[in-house]
């Protein structure tokens, strides 16, 4: 198994906002919404963690009409963007945006109906504060629905896994810097990433079963659990 290699916990520039933008994540984006959904049909007040440029908000808006969410990041020209996605979208009386730490939220115990998060674990040196973080705030009877990506075991895996999903390199040499560097963050990405057993040790203390943590495709873990 490959060690774990982090990156920065906090992607905050201009540049690198508008290059996680540009990615083509709707299909992702929208399998975790109809995830979620399967699971808490009707959300309520809902806190996404690490949201980016909201766009698993926007999605998750669009398919539940009750749904309110409060977006939270740590980078600000991400909250930039996703303010603007986010008033494009019609939605600005139903996502509010925050600049907030999930390392220390400052809500009650029990806050909300569902706690979501995509892709933002591995983006943290200590994930297990977090996760508790997001464990505490999440009502009884409510969801913690968290997904990421899965660390590979070889660098060849890696490989095949950024040929397989990285996107086709463009026609246009203007465009290629930009997919050239959508690929670096996506490798990067994978091997900052945790396994199953390690999200499992982490949430383990909480009182979550290690089964509510499970590889669910070829390049992703979820977490999905309901407080009693």
């Amino acid at each position: 198994m490959l060690a774990r290699v982090l990156e920065p916990e906090v992607m905050d520039t201009p540049e690198e906002a508008r290059d996680y933008d540009a990615m083509d994540h709707a299909a992702v984006n929208r399998a975790f919404c109809e995830d979620v959904l399967a699971v808490l049909p009707t959300p309520k007040r809902v806190l996404d963690v690490g949201t980016g440029t909201a766009r698993i908000p926007i999605e998750l808006c669009a398919r539940s009409p009750g749904a309110e969410v409060v977006a939270i990041d740590l980078a600000e020209h991400m909250l930039t963007l996703a303010r603007e996605n986010i008033t494009r979208a019609g939605l600005a009386s139903r996502v509010t945006v925050a600049k907030i730490d999930a390392k220390a939220l400052p809500y009650p115990d029990g806050s909300f109906g569902a706690v979501v998060s995509n892709s933002i674990i591995h983006h943290i040196p200590e994930p297990a504060q977090v996760l508790a973080e997001m464990w505490r705030v999440t009502s009884r009877g409510g969801l913690l629905f968290v997904r990421d990506l899965h660390r590979p075991e070889t660098e060849a895996e890696i490989d095949h896994l950024v040929a397989l999903h990285g996107g086709e390199r463009p026609a246009d040499p203007a465009a290629v810097p930009s997919f050239e560097h959508q690929r670096f963050l996506f490798r990067a990405s994978l091997a900052a990433a945790l396994t199953v057993s390690e999200v499992a040790a982490f949430v383990a203390p909480l009182g979550i079963a290690a089964s509510a943590v499970r590889k669910t495709s070829d390049r992703h873990w979820t977490l999905s659990a309901v407080k009693a």
